[in-house]
């Protein structure tokens, strides 16, 4: 369902110049322009709080839509106030691909980079 949603408020989460290009490059190669990136924060992951990326063409009511030439991403208001000031990047290396979150409030992270505490 996808419904209308908020604008985020300016600087609450940035977009590198890495993920808005893999996020237009997946919107290409899977020919949907509206393909949004999900990103949400739940309880749990070795330090407390885990990440998810998810790709969808689903907006709701309560999300915020963070948008930088056509690359956009969705998060709903509670995971938003975790991710305060936060980066969304992308990482293209030997060993993988992924969309990370540099997260200045957090006081820790794991390895992986898929958890982190405040």
């Amino acid at each position: 369902m996808t419904l209308a949603a908020q604008t985020a408020p300016a600087g609450s989460l940035t977009l590198s110049d890495a993920a808005v290009a893999r996020l237009k490059a997946l919107q290409e190669a899977k020919q949907e322009p509206g393909l949004l990136l999900r990103v949400s924060v739940s309880s749990g992951g070795c330090q407390g709080f885990s990440l998810n990326f998810s790709l969808t063409d689903e907006r709701f009511d309560s999300d915020h839509v963070i948008d930088r030439d056509g690359a956009r991403v969705v998060v709903d208001a509670d995971s938003l106030a975790l991710l305060d000031g936060a980066e969304i990047d992308f990482t293209d290396t030997l060993m993988s691909q992924s969309f990370i979150v540099r997260n200045p409030h957090a006081t820790s992270t794991c390895g992986c980079g898929s958890s982190f505490s405040l």
